[in-house]
């Protein structure tokens, strides 16, 4: 392995639901704080990082729409508990003594900084985190899509989805134990087979911007900053 990253900035997308760790709902600070480790190793190997994380374990806008309620309203409270985690993986990264910034898709100024790609650059270029809050700020789009978004505004050399396996399989593999892994797919394969790893706006916002989509377990502690030195175990997406 290389102690070179393989990348210089990335984005880390982080599911909601990571956070709860074994319990049912909320947040597990013991996860979080290893979670924040594996993005402050990262850090100081000298790689810019942001980082976008869902609200799953919180809140998901599309229950209240299955429950015949307003989608819109059930995306707004989804986005609140997008902020939540943010506040809460930032404390944890604070706690490590890394500098970090969590910016809002929603204007909250009493609890962080709204988006701007002016000063998201400017964070990153002074060696701090960036959180990314509220998803894109509109109903009807994914934290997927958000990570997707910001990556590109970023000019992030890659986004790495922490999932809760070891890569791409063509099946769940937790379900079905003979489901295939795969090492590397392009964006077009992930498309057209239609492969639960983003939802189909973030890879083809992805494929758009020539950005390769790393998918590895964020349960593996120090999985993050092996996969950039070279090594690791992972499935990547990419044209070429």
């Amino acid at each position: 392995m290389s102690e070179d990253p393989v990348y210089k900035r990335v984005l880390f997308k982080a599911s909601g639901e990571a956070l709860m760790g074994d319990q049912g709902f909320g947040i597990d600070v013991n996860v979080a704080d290893r979670i924040a480790g594996d993005i402050a190793e990262v850090h100081r190997m000298g790689v810019e990082v942001s980082v976008v994380v869902g609200g799953g374990n919180i809140f998901r806008g599309v229950a209240v729409a299955s429950k015949g309620g307003d989608r819109v309203t059930g995306d707004h409270m989804g986005m609140l508990a997008t902020v939540i985690n943010a506040l809460a993986l930032a404390t944890s990264l604070r706690k490590l003594g890394v500098e970090t910034e969590v910016l809002s898709a929603i204007a909250m100024p009493e609890l962080c900084q709204s988006f701007s790609q002016r000063a998201a650059k400017h964070h990153l270029i002074k060696g701090r985190v960036v959180i990314f809050a509220g998803g894109t700020g509109n109903p009807f789009l994914t934290t997927d899509t958000a990570a997707a978004l910001r990556a590109a505004e970023m000019n992030a050399d890659a986004i790495f989805k922490g999932t809760q396996v070891d890569g791409i399989y063509t099946a769940d593999p937790k379900t079905t134990p003979d489901a295939t892994r795969f090492n590397e797919l392009t964006h077009d394969e992930v498309l057209r087979r239609g492969l639960a790893v983003m939802d189909m706006a973030a890879v083809s916002l992805a494929r758009e911007n020539n950005i390769p989509i790393v998918v590895f377990s964020i349960h593996e502690k120090g999985g993050f900053a092996e996969i950039l030195r070279g090594g690791g175990r992972s499935t990547i997406v990419r044209d070429n």
